[in-house]
């Protein structure tokens, strides 16, 4: 498939639109972000929002965030959100988008990359391991702040 992979450097009316549309595939339980959220993400010394898309400014197919931190241990890496259209899946999107998300994380010193996936992602998981992640033996905790 010909797509472009690039990291979101602005927020316009066509990137708010997409997270519009992507992130309720993502998730049924968060709402989309605002345009000043976007642009939060965008402005973020730590956040790289990648977004694949059609070639000559075509739509948005899928997108993915790279967080990036340094520890007293080294630099981290951590993919978060990755959808892709459900259009648009099977089509070597999610894996363009990760291949570029780990380029730039080697580039920037991180000497690992993690990330989460359920279960029931299967296909998902497939892509994850084919481009090299393995199951990591350790406990996820998770504690919901608020009400």
């Amino acid at each position: 498939m010909d797509l472009i992979v690039r990291e979101a450097t602005e927020v316009t009316a066509a990137l708010a639109d997409a997270f519009a549309r992507l992130v309720p595939q993502l998730s049924r339980s968060s709402p989309p972000p605002s345009a000043a959220e976007l642009a939060e993400i965008v402005a973020s010394p730590t956040t790289v929002l990648l977004v694949a898309e059609e070639p000559h400014g075509g739509d948005v197919l899928g997108s993915l965030t790279l967080v990036l931190f340094r520890i007293p241990t080294g630099v981290r890496a951590w993919i978060e959100d990755v959808v892709v259209d459900e259009r648009a899946r099977g089509r070597g999107v999610g894996e363009a988008l990760n291949r570029h998300a780990l380029g730039l994380a080697a580039v920037r010193g991180a000497r690992t990359v993690d990330l989460t996936s359920r279960p029931d992602r299967e296909a998902a998981n497939r892509l994850y391991q084919r481009l090299g992640f393995a199951r990591r033996d350790t406990n996820v905790y998770r504690v919901t702040l608020g009400t």
